[in-house]
């Protein structure tokens, strides 16, 4: 049996309100702000140079935009979903509603991987723009103090610090975090605008020359020289031409996961049938227009060589127009664009926790609610794992987890509106995806393609996450389930 959440179940949930339940605060332009805050960050501002310097060069553009159509197609499935279930949680919720409480597990499991992983890579980011910051004001931190030990380091300090604080202030409160989030937001997308039209009359189309680098491993395929499984699996394959933006796509879908947790928040929305489609599909559509310009000028302004390597290319590129005086404001709002990504992440990551431990799946701690209603055991705990992670492991490392982990999550969201359409066709559904099965299919095409073109070492990682998440669910999870519980006593009074 799939022990599956009835949707009537869930729509009384999410009709609960008062102590015990999250606060809903949230208005549709609220939603939307929290979407362009997780969205805008360390995808544009850092994985854009390495995506272009590792594997796609100037047609990192084609990768974005390769991506969004990915996130377009998961984003209309999302918006059904979190217009039809507007409780937190996500895609795990959904998943729970259409394919059962194995697969809701599954997907939660590799949320919690997603947000957490996500918070990290964005506070690694974080630290080299503020150090950035630091040396023009004539401070320098010790070198061991700002990379992990792979990076030649001792550990990543401002990295950790800005964990604790977010974390700190998300155990505050829903309504002051998204204050706070508001006005990054607006910083951030000012910065990203600035960017685009003061740079925009200093790019050298010589920097755009080949637009899409020649991979010699797919020149060998064309010949006859080389088969082409023997070039998936050579060294080749990834760096630059078809396959390289495909393998830039994968990476730089990282940057889209802001529709994502959006959904996460709709038990906190003040409308969530009409806020979060609008929240989820403004989101994306507002920042796929802001990325296919901004990685086109960041490209356009200095060699996609340049980038190799480099934690902070924005600030790379813009010194090559004549605004060196812009250089340390553009550095704070990025700053501050980074902080409002990883406020984010962590409010979707104890969100999901949440919805897992009010199922009985996790220990009812993470989803204790303080006077304020935030489940502020979940950020505490969230608060030391994130900040492990921040203070020691790689940034491309990072990214690469969280891409296929968000890849996944895309997938099975598209599956679930296949699978609900033909369960339950007479539901209520305030947002409907268009062109069904149509778009689902692509969706789920377009993700396993971009997680195929993946390293295969993001492969091995989530396959370890997803082992240690199967146990933990066998061992305790499968034991402690509500749903679970509710149907061993309804059998026992029937017998």
């Amino acid at each position: 049996m799939l022990f599956k959440k009835s949707i009537s179940k869930l729509i009384a949930e999410a009709e609960q309100n008062g102590q015990g339940t999250l606060k809903r605060t949230l208005s549709s332009s609220g939603l939307i702000a929290l979407g362009v805050g997780a969205i805008i960050g360390a995808g544009l501002f850092s994985l854009t140079g390495i995506a272009a310097a590792d594997h796609a060069g100037p047609a990192v553009v084609l990768s974005f935009i390769i991506a969004a159509v990915g996130c377009g197609f998961a984003g209309l499935c999302y918006a059904e979903f979190a217009s039809m279930i507007p409780v937190a949680g996500s895609a795990y919720t959904y998943s729970y509603a259409t394919m059962g409480e194995f697969m809701a597990w599954i997907i939660g499991w590799d949320l919690v991987l997603e947000y957490a992983l996500a918070a990290a890579t964005v506070s690694v980011s974080w630290s080299q723009y503020f150090n950035q910051l630091l040396l023009t004001l004539g401070v320098e931190l010790p070198t061991q103090f700002l990379h992990g030990p792979w990076e030649g380091g001792v550990v990543n300090v401002p990295a950790i610090v800005i964990v604790c604080l977010l974390s700190l202030l998300l155990m505050r409160g829903t309504q002051e975090s998204s204050f706070v989030n508001n006005i990054l937001v607006i910083l951030k997308v000012a910065v990203v605008l600035i960017f685009i039209v003061l740079g925009w009359g200093f790019i050298t189309e010589a920097n755009h020359t080949p637009f899409i680098p020649v991979n010699h491993g797919e020149e060998l395929v064309k010949s006859g020289q080389l088969g082409f499984w023997s070039f998936l699996k050579s060294d080749d394959f990834g760096h630059f031409g078809i396959s390289g933006i495909l393998r830039a796509a994968g990476v730089v879908f990282f940057a889209f996961i802001g529709f994502d947790a959006v959904s996460t928040a709709a038990q906190e929305a003040k409308n969530p049938k009409k806020g979060m489609p609008i929240g989820i599909i403004g989101s994306l559509i507002i920042c796929t227009l802001l990325y296919v310009l901004f990685s086109y000028v960041l490209t356009g302004l200095a060699p996609y060589t340049e980038f190799k390597g480099d934690a902070k290319p924005v600030a790379t590129a813009f010194a090559k127009t004549g605004y060196t005086f812009l250089n340390t404001a553009l550095i704070v709002t990025i700053i501050a664009g980074y902080t409002s990504v990883i406020l984010v992440m962590l409010l979707g990551q104890s969100r999901v926790f949440y919805s897992m431990s009010k199922d009985g799946l996790l220990p009812k701690l993470f989803s204790d609610l303080s006077k304020r209603q935030t489940p502020w055991k979940t950020n505490l705990i969230f608060m030391v794992f994130v900040s492990i992670f921040a203070g020691f492991v790689p940034v491309s490392d990072l990214g690469h987890m969280v891409s296929i982990g968000t890849l996944f999550a895309f997938t099975l969201v598209c599956i679930g509106i296949l699978v609900l359409r033909k369960t339950e066709p007479n539901l209520d559904r305030p947002f409907k995806t268009p062109f069904v099965p149509v778009i689902p299919i692509l969706g789920i095409l377009v993700c396993v393609l971009m997680m195929a073109s993946l390293p295969i070492e993001s492969w091995e990682r989530l396959a370890i996450w997803m082992v240690v998440g199967v146990v933990i669910y066998f061992v305790y999870s499968k034991k402690n389930s509500k749903i679970r519980k509710e149907y061993a006593e309804e059998h026992k009074l029937e017998d």
